[in-house]
C-alpha cells in the first residue's frame, strides 16, 4: 500500500512524502486494514525499527486534520518526549501546534488546551488529570509508547491507571498502544478493548548469535570468524570488524564504568580507521563536549574517547552530552556507542551491529540477575539501521563454551516474558487511591473495587487478592488526614489529601514531611541544611545515592562528631534501616556540596557519580522543597517556611547564601551571580546604580544581558511563586 492510497489530506501525504516514504511496511498496511484512520484502537507490538512511530503520525494527523480533535502521546522518559517533538515538530507547517510537556507536577499547565499535539511523560500526563484540565475532553486520540513497561515496578503504575482513567473519561476515543513483540499481548488489547496487530517483520534482516573465542554461532547454525586483534575483549575485535566493513556497532554493557573502559578499549583500535575529515570533526566535538557547561573530568574522558570515534553513553553523562552523541552517531560521525541498557529502553539509536558484554544486572538486594527475553530482546532489535544496512547483527559474547548453546536457546530463540501489571504493590496504590479520590472519580468503596477493576491488574486478577493492601492504604490515608468520611458516609479528601494528591508525591513522603517540619517548627535554634536535606532524602520520593564500603566507614565516623538534631529518628547501627539512613545522609551531603558551590568535578569524584546523577538529585530535592514549602503553610509551620524557601532556591541554583536575591534575575545563574558578587555588586540596589558599561565589561555578562537585568530592576523585584 502507497501512502498516497491513504485517507490523508493531500498536504499531510505530501509532507510525508518528502522524508522519502512512499510504501508502506506490513505492520502499518495491516493497522490500516484494520481500521486505524476510521478510529479503531489499536495495540501493535512488532520489533524495534519495524515503523510503529509512522502507525502513531498517520493516526494523529488524521484525528487533527479531519477530526478536528487532539492528540496525547504519552512516553516513559522525558528524553524520549524531547526525542519525539523533534520528529513531530515539523507537523506545524501543516498549521499543526506541537508541544512537549515534562516538568512542573503543581500546575494544570492550561495554556496546553492552545495545542493540538501534547507530548507527555507518563506522569505529567496523571499530573494534569489530577488539577482536572478541561482540554483532555477534546482528545480524539491518546497514543502510548512503550505500553509494555506496565511490567516496569517504578513506572508501570502510573501508566495504567493513567490509561484506566483516560478509557473511562474518553469511551470514544482512539487509544494506540506501541510495544515491543511480548507473549501477551492480546491481554493487553482485550483490556483496553483494542485491535491486536502482532508481528515479527523488521524492515531489515536480524541475525542472532553468541560470539566466543573468535567465532560467532548464529542461530541457523552457521558460524562467522572474526579476526582477532585483542584476545582479551571481544567488544574491540567486534566492533572493529563493523566499522572497518563501514558498520556501526552499538555496545551493552551492565555497569556505568564498563560501558566507558570498552569505550576507551574499541577507541584504541578505531581510531586507525578514522578519515583525515572524520578526525577533524570529532576533535570540534570533543571540544564541545568539553566546554558545555562545568568542566569535569568525566567529560574530559568522553571527550577523549570521541576523538577516536567512539563515546559511551549512560545516565551519568549530562543530557546534553547524550543528545549530541546521539546525533553524531545518527549522521555516523561517531563509530561505536558504548551504553548501559537504558539506552535500549529510550531513544531510537540503530546500528549494524549490536554487541552484547553481559547476560546479568545486578540488582538491589537480590545480587547478579539474569536479564529477561524482553531486555534482550529490545538490545538486539537496535541493530540494522533501516535504508542502511541490508542486514543487522545482534551477537552475545560468552565468557564460557558452555554458555553458548544456552545463550541461543534461552535467548535467541527464547520468546519475551509476560507483562504483568505492578499496581498492587502499597507505595503505588498510596497514590493512586489518593489521587482517584481526590480528583473526585472514587467516592464509595464500591468506586474503589470499580476503579481497581478498570485497570490492568483487575484485568488480570482476581479482585480478592488485593482487599488487603487496600484496606491497609485506606487506613493509612485516613490515619494521617488525608482522607475522611462524610456525613453520608462516603470517602473525600481533607485539605491535606488533596494538597499532597495535587504535589504528586507519595502520601508517606508528605507524612515524613509534615511530622519533620512540625518538628523543626518546634525548634528555637536554626537547624543546619543538612537536617533539612537528610529529611526530604528520608522520603521515598528521593532516590537515594548508592553506598560504597569506604563511604559506610566515611559516614559513621562523621555521624560520631555530628550532635545537630536530625528532623528523623536515626535507626540503632544493628537495625536494617540504619544502611538506608546512611544513604539518605550521603544524599544529604551531596545536596551541602551542591548548595556550598563546590566544583561538579568534586561532587563527581568524592560521591562517585556523573553530572546527570547530580542533575536528577537536584531536581527531585528542589521539587520535595517546594513541596515541604507548601505543606509548612498548609499546617502553618510557619518558623521554617523562610528556611525551605531560601534552601529551594539554592538547590534550584547551587549557590549560597548570599547570592539568593541576585538569582532572582532572568540570566543570572549560579556563575554569572558569583561573578557579579565578587565583583562588589552584591545586592539589587548596587546592580541597579552600576554604569552599563561597566557590568557589561565583567565576563559571561555583556550588553545583552546588561540590557535585560536593566529592564527588569525597573520596578521592584517581588516575590513569586518558586519556579519548579
Amino acid at each position: 500500500m502507497k501512502l498516497s492510497e491513504l485517507d490523508l489530506p493531500s498536504e499531510a501525504i505530501s509532507l510525508l512524502e518528502k522524508r522519502g516514504l512512499e510504501q508502506l511496511y506490513p505492520p502499518q498496511e495491516e493497522a490500516i486494514k484494520r481500521g486505524l484512520l476510521d478510529g479503531e484502537s489499536i495495540v501493535l507490538a512488532i520489533p524495534t525499527a519495524s515503523g510503529k512511530t509512522l502507525v502513531a503520525e498517520l493516526a494523529m494527523l488524521k484525528a487533527i486534520l479531519d477530526y478536528g480533535g487532539k492528540a496525547l502521546y504519552l512516553v516513559p522518559l522525558k528524553a524520549l518526549a524531547s526525542e519525539k517533538y523533534e520528529d513531530f515538530k515539523e507537523f506545524e507547517t501543516l498549521g499543526i501546534k506541537v508541544i512537549q510537556s515534562t516538568g512542573d507536577f503543581d500546575s494544570g499547565d492550561y495554556y496546553l488546551k492552545n495545542y493540538d499535539l501534547i507530548i507527555c511523560t507518563n506522569e505529567k500526563a496523571d499530573s494534569l488529570l489530577r488539577h482536572k484540565i478541561d482540554w483532555v475532553n477534546n482528545l480524539k486520540i491518546i497514543v502510548a509508547d512503550e505500553v509494555h513497561l506496565i511490567d516496569d515496578a517504578s513506572r508501570g503504575p502510573t501508566l495504567e491507571v493513567v490509561l484506566a482513567r483516560l478509557k473511562k473519561m474518553l469511551p470514544a476515543a482512539q487509544v494506540l498502544a506501541l510495544s515491543a513483540t511480548i507473549y501477551n499481548a492480546d491481554e493487553i488489547a482485550e483490556w483496553l478493548d483494542a485491535e491486536l496487530i502482532q508481528s515479527d517483520w523488521r524492515p531489515v534482516k536480524l541475525t542472532e548469535g553468541v560470539y566466543f573465542d573468535g567465532k560467532v554461532t548464529f542461530i541457523d547454525g552457521t558460524t562467522k570468524t572474526i579476526p582477532i586483534i585483542n584476545k582479551k575483549y571481544p567488544e574491540v575485535n567486534l566492533a572493529f570488524e563493523t566499522i572497518k566493513n563501514s558498520g556501526q556497532a552499538l555496545v551493552f554493557a551492565n555497569t556505568r564504568a564498563s560501558a566507558q573502559a570498552a569505550a576507551e578499549r574499541v577507541g584504541q583500535s578505531v581510531s586507525k580507521l578514522l578519515k583525515p575529515e572524520e578526525r577533524e570533526t570529532l576533535e570540534e566535538l570533543a571540544d564541545r563536549i568539553v566546554t558545555l557547561g562545568e568542566k569535569t573530568s568525566l567529560a574530559e574522558r568522553l571527550a577523549k574517547a570521541i576523538q577516536k570515534g567512539v563515546a559511551f553513553h549512560h545516565a551519568g553523562l549530562k543530557p546534553e552530552h547524550r543528545k549530541l552523541i546521539e546525533n553524531y552517531f545518527k549522521s555516523n560521525q561517531i563509530k561505536c556507542v558504548c551504553a548501559t541498557p537504558t539506552l535500549a529502553a529510550g531513544v531510537n539509536l540503530p546500528a549494524r551491529r549490536v554487541i552484547i558484554l553481559s547476560m546479568s544486572r545486578y540488582e538491589v538486594g537480590l545480587g547478579s540477575q539474569p536479564i529477561k527475553v524482553l531486555e534482550y530482546k529490545q538490545q538486539a532489535g537496535r541493530a540494522g539501521r533501516p535504508k542502511f544496512d541490508k542486514e543487522g547483527e545482534a551477537i552475545i559474547v560468552a565468557k564460557k563454551a558452555q554458555n553458548v548453546r544456552r545463550y541461543l536457546e534461552n535467548y535467541c530463540l527464547g520468546e519475551p516474558e509476560m507483562i504483568w501489571s505492578k499496581l498492587a504493590s502499597e507505595s503505588a496504590l498510596r497514590s493512586h487511591v489518593l489521587a482517584a479520590i481526590a480528583i473526585g472519580y472514587v467516592r464509595t468503596i464500591k468506586d474503589l473495587t470499580r476503579f481497581i477493576r478498570e485497570t490492568f491488574y483487575g484485568y488480570q486478577n482476581d479482585l480478592g487478592t488485593t482487599q488487603f493492601q487496600i484496606k491497609n492504604v485506606l487506613k493509612f490515608l485516613i490515619e494521617e488526614g488525608m482522607l475522611q468520611h462524610d456525613e453520608s458516609g462516603n470517602i473525600r479528601t481533607t485539605r491535606f489529601g488533596l494538597r499532597v494528591s495535587q504535589l504528586y508525591i507519595d502520601p508517606l513522603s508528605a507524612v515524613i514531611l509534615r511530622n519533620g517540619l512540625q518538628k523543626a517548627n518546634e525548634i528555637e535554634n536554626l537547624l543546619p541544611e543538612l537536617a533539612y536535606f537528610q529529611l526530604i532524602a528520608a522520603t521515598p520520593d528521593l532516590r537515594n545515592l548508592y553506598l560504597r564500603q569506604k563511604d559506610q566507614q566515611e559516614l559513621q565516623k562523621m555521624l560520631i562528631d555530628y550532635t545537630e538534631d536530625f528532623l528523623v529518628e536515626i535507626p540503632e547501627q544493628w537495625d536494617p534501616d540504619f544502611e538506608f539512613f546512611l544513604m539518605q545522609i550521603k544524599s544529604a551531603l551531596l545536596l551541602k556540596y551542591w548548595i556550598d558551590e563546590k566544583p561538579e568535578d568534586t561532587l563527581i569524584t568524592r560521591f562517585n557519580i556523573g553530572s546527570g546523577d547530580i542533575l536528577y538529585l537536584t531536581d527531585n530535592a528542589k521539587w520535595l522543597l517546594y513541596a515541604a514549602v507548601e505543606i509548612a503553610r498548609l499546617f502553618g509551620f510557619k518558623r521554617v517556611i523562610k528556611t525551605l524557601n531560601e534552601l529551594h532556591i539554592r538547590v534550584a541554583h547551587g549557590i549560597k547564601k548570599e547570592l539568593v536575591p541576585l538569582v532572582k534575575l532572568k540570566g543570572i545563574g549560579r556563575v554569572r551571580a558569583r561573578i557579579l558578587y565578587n565583583n562588589g555588586y552584591k545586592t539589587l540596589a548596587a546592580i541597579r546604580k552600576a554604569e552599563p558599561r561597566e557590568l557589561a565589561r565583567l565576563p559571561t555578562i555583556g550588553p545583552e544581558i546588561v540590557r535585560s537585568i536593566k529592564e527588569q530592576l525597573k520596578t521592584p523585584m517581588q516575590d513569586t511563586k518558586l519556579a519548579v
